[in-house]
């Protein structure tokens, strides 16, 4: 019978092996706010579901949409950080742009919001430009300079 076991020996006279190791080091390259893909995802989801449960439909119909569609615009975002981040990094200013956007929203949007509907979109306009700016600083930290 052949030997078929496999053998693991050391690559490094592999004649790829520089190749090998700039393409794993451009695999994992920009991958540094890894963390923080899943709490932009998170605040997304909440967003959308924001006006059923905070029960603010009825009351406020225009920002209960805008809020919807603010959360799946926000979640997208997140998915597209997770799936091509170096590409997509350079839409965290975007992203902080859309917190201050939805921190002002109550009073352009709404009509006569009460204390919880300001309340909540301060706090989601608040944490997307903290995240907004992490994603930014950090992907300016990790971008190379020429």
């Amino acid at each position: 019978m052949a030997n078929v076991q496999p053998t693991r020996g050391d690559i490094s006279a592999h004649p790829d092996v520089s190749e090998m190791r700039e393409r794993y080091a451009r695999m994992l390259g920009g991958r540094d706010v890894a963390l923080v893909d899943g709490p932009v995802f998170l605040l997304g989801l909440y967003c959308a579901a924001s006006p059923w449960i905070l029960h603010y439909t009825t009351s406020q119909p225009a920002l209960a949409t805008h809020n919807l569609i603010m959360g799946i615009a926000i979640g997208l975002l997140a998915l597209g950080f997770t799936r091509a981040p170096e590409r997509m990094y350079g839409l965290s200013w975007a992203f902080c742009a859309m917190g201050v956007w939805m921190i002002v929203a109550p009073w352009i949007v709404g009509a006569s919001p009460d204390m919880g509907v300001i309340l909540n979109n301060i706090i989601i306009g608040a944490l997307a430009v903290l995240l907004g700016l992490l994603c930014a600083g950090t992907a300016a930290k990790s971008t190379p300079m020429p």
